[in-house]
């Protein structure tokens, strides 16, 4: 696992969006002030993998990831392993209680070729596929990296304070690492995998051995058998070649017989099936009988026709019906305006008088009105003070004094006025009633003289429509005639129709027959040339009846001579079949001796495919039988080779199957660890110390300061602690590659945090030096945190971390 870039946003320290880019980075220092941010770089990694980072405890712990005063973040990171570019993106939320959870979390394979410089977002913008989403994305990783977030934080993170993890544990322990690192899941696979070629190989061997059994006299003797026999077939096939051309010959003459016979047969069929049609001998009487009432009906039509001239000719001397029809309508409507205008003048004299009358009363009303008010304007005069009184309210002016009335007088109405007000009421009641009655009995006057001259014009307009027939009488009795007239017109239309009617159907019945007789003739004609080759008489097409007489009376004489012909033609014909039995009976024989089935219908192709079918079988067989000898030896060697193949996948897996394998497995991997980091350790204790197992395979060191002394590890000191840690650290990532059956074993990045203010100055130039001696390929990068100085300024690629209240801050610099 090589990264290539990291992104904080809202991150533990990192309240501004921070991206590192490490793509061109092989050997890198993180240095600043304590608690400036440093080792929060390395925690952003391992949090982007795994979701969890080291120093805070435990591995589900989140809530510390998320920056105090923040409320969402994320952390992003895009490495390559095992060839492959890969982009994991962690977003964390905090919610209204304050708990801080995985918002969203996915792991996407990305497209190499983006270029890094382009920057973080680029790259992630490239996904190729979608490898996990959620809580499958830290599995995934530990299947594309290869570890668990445990060994990832002892081989490939040294974390703060725990770089010495992996040299101080148990061996059991110590051991799982290492079972990861080996994929030792990969030889039990393998192991299985041998059981299955094995069994394979085996049922192999067994199924050539099947199919070597069934190839039955695969052997010389039954290769010259089937030699001999195709030799006898070849012979038969050109004796039956000769016989068949005989045979043919006498088919063929068969068959040309069989042909005239035939035409023998036919000829006199269709002698015999000449006969005359049942409706011929008739057909001449219906045909004169049909045409005779044609032409009575002809006559008849006639008739009809002059009869029906006739009818019309009297209709149109009677005169125009439509004016007849309008006169007689006009003189109805004018005798009836006339007793409608009697009736309406006699109305308007009614309503006439009946108005004066109204406007003589309306004026006797209006003078009974005003007396009436002249006598109560009388009586109140003579009571004036107590008409006053009933006017005065409390606080209004007196109309006569103009004071404030304090309490109105007591002054009882005289009964003479109130009388006098009823009156007059009264009076104005019967006034208006007089008046409304006029005013409708006026109106009614209006609309009934107005009818009347309406009615008045009607009359006139009638009486303009009657001038050219002014006698009603002579108008009914002309329409009378003209409708008696039509009566006769349309009863000759009637007669005149059903005649054409009877007329047409005559017509077609003769029509029907002349058909029927075209089509007698043409009977005729067909009959006469289906024999006409034999020499059928000429025949008179006038007359049908007798040109069949003719026909038929021919026929007899012909029938009697043409079946003696064809009697003749079957005798050569039944001589010509008995020959050819006899020659399919000796080709039969022929066949059965040399056992060729013969077919069932003994005809010429299927004896000559008889016999070719039987070479061609003897040749299948030579074939089958050369083609099996060569085959039973290839079976014998493809026996032998799987039963090879059997027992040597057996014996692998046998070998594999042993209980101690892991054990010795991880021994002999844990030897070569020790081995290598021994070189590198006794190089930084100058040659103090290596590394030794003891029987139990626990790692111990050799004082050799000591005379060699085993001490355990635990009993080093810090700075010595940190020289065995580095040692074996860097031996794990060196050989872990060589260790692993997958590519996604290579661990192709370290980081150490802190640990390096223990060692002495020629001491950290040896660890400097080895460093820089691991990343002087450029195949494996190395980042390092450090406050020593000494120590960062020998690292090419350095990033400066501050922090202030704004939180924490990277910068890159070049040394």
């Amino acid at each position: 696992m090589r990264p290539l870039c990291v992104h904080m946003d809202d991150f533990c320290s990192y309240r501004t969006p921070t991206s590192v880019d490490l793509h061109d980075v092989d050997y890198f220092v993180l240095v600043g002030p304590t608690g400036s941010g440093k080792s929060t770089v390395i925690d952003a990694i391992c949090f982007a993998l795994y979701g969890s980072v080291p120093r805070w405890g435990k591995e589900n712990v989140i809530k510390l990831a998320l920056a105090p005063s923040a409320n969402a973040g994320r952390v992003a990171l895009v490495f390559e392993s095992a060839g492959r570019r890969y982009g994991v993106v962690r977003a964390l939320v905090r919610n209204s209680r304050g708990t801080v959870t995985t918002k969203t979390a996915r792991l996407d394979e990305l497209d190499p070729s983006v270029d890094p410089a382009d920057g973080i977002e680029a790259m992630l913008e490239a996904q190729v596929r979608s490898v996990a989403e959620g809580e499958g994305v830290t599995a995934a990783v530990e299947k594309v990296t290869g570890l668990e977030f445990r060994y990832f934080t002892q081989c490939v993170v040294l974390p703060q304070g725990r770089f010495a993890d992996f040299l101080q544990a148990e061996p059991r322990k110590r051991q799982d690492l290492l079972v990861q690192l080996l994929d030792v899941g990969m030889f039990e696979t393998i192991m299985k995998r041998a059981g299955e070629e094995a069994r394979a190989a085996e049922a192999r061997a067994g199924a050539a051995q099947a199919r070597l059994d069934e190839l039955d006299g695969a052997d010389e003797a039954a290769e010259d058998a089937a030699v001999r026999r195709l030799e006898e077939v070849r012979a038969l096939e050109d004796r039956v070649r000769s016989a068949l051309d005989d045979l043919q010959r006498t088919d063929a003459e068969i068959r040309e017989r069989e042909t005239e016979a035939k035409h023998a047969r036919d000829l006199v069929a269709a002698l015999t099936a000449l006969a005359m049609p049942a409706d011929v001998p008739t057909l001449a009487d219906e045909l004169r009988s049909a045409t005779d009432e044609a032409e009575r009906l002809k006559q008849e039509v006639a008739r009809h026709e002059q009869a029906e001239g006739g009818a019309r000719e009297r209709l149109d001397a009677l005169g125009d019906k439509t004016a007849l029809t309008l006169a007689a309508t006009a003189h109805r409507e004018h005798a009836r305006l006339a007793a409608e205008i009697e009736t309406a003048r006699a109305d308007a004299e009614r309503a006439r008088r009946e108005t004066d009358a109204a406007e003589e009363k309306m004026s006797a009303a209006r003078a009974e009105l005003d007396e009436a008010e002249h006598e109560r304007q009388r009586v109140r005069d003579a009571h004036t003070a107590a008409d006053l009184a009933q006017r005065l309210s409390a606080g209004e002016p007196c109309p006569v004094c103009l004071r404030e009335v304090a309490e109105p007088p007591e002054h009882h109405a005289p009964p003479a006025l109130g009388a006098a007000d009823r009156d007059v009421t009264a009076r104005k009641r019967a006034l208006d009633e007089a008046q409304a009655e006029h005013r409708n009995l006026e109106r009614g006057l209006s609309r009934l003289e107005a009818d009347l001259d309406g009615l008045g014009r009607q009359l006139t307009a009638q009486a303009g429509h009657i001038e050219a027939h002014p006698d009603a009488g002579d108008v009914r009795r002309r329409l009378d005639a003209i409708a008696e007239a039509e009566t006769a017109a349309a009863k000759a239309h009637r007669d005149l129709r059903a005649a054409r009617d009877e007329l047409t159907k005559a017509e077609q019945r003769r029509a029907k027959l002349d058909d029927k007789a075209a089509k007698a003739i043409a009977r005729l004609d067909a009959a006469r040339d289906t024999v006409v080759a034999l020499g059928a008489p000429p025949l008179d097409r006038s007359d049908p009846h007798a040109a069949w007489t003719a026909l038929l009376a021919w026929r007899d004489q012909e029938t009697g001579r043409r079946e003696q012909a064809a009697e003749e033609l079957e005798n050569d014909l039944n001589a010509l079949r008995g020959m050819r039995d006899g020659q399919r009976g000796s080709l039969a024989e022929e066949l059965a001796a040399h056992d060729v089935a013969a077919p069932a219908s003994a005809s010429v192709e299927g004896v000559r495919e008889a016999v070719l079918d039987a070479r061609s079988r003897a040749e299948h067989r030579l074939t089958r039988i050369r083609e099996d000898r060569r085959l039973a030896g290839k079976l014998t060697e493809e026996i032998r080779r799987h039963e090879r193949a059997a027992a040597v996948a057996h014996d692998l897996a046998r070998h594999l199957r042993a209980n101690n394998f892991e054990n010795w497995l991880c021994g002999e991997a844990l030897a070569v660890l020790v081995e290598t980091a021994s070189e590198t350790l006794r190089e930084l204790s100058g040659g103090q110390f290596e590394f030794v197992l003891d029987d139990r395979n626990a790692i111990e060191v050799a004082d050799h300061t000591e005379a060699g002394l085993r001490r355990s590890v635990r009993t080093l000191s810090g700075g010595e602690t940190f020289q065995a840690s580095l040692a074996l650290a860097l031996a794990l990532s060196d050989q872990v590659a060589r260790f692993g059956g997958g590519a996604a074993r290579s661990l192709d990045s370290i980081f150490l945090d802190e640990g390096f203010g223990t060692l002495d100055p020629v001491t950290l130039d040896m660890v400097a030096t080895t460093l820089e001696r691991l990343t002087a390929n450029g195949d494996r990068m190395v980042g390092i945190v450090t406050h020593v100085p000494a120590l960062a300024e020998r690292v090419p690629a350095r990033f400066d971390v501050s922090r202030d209240n704004t939180g924490s801050h990277l910068t890159k610099k070049a040394v």
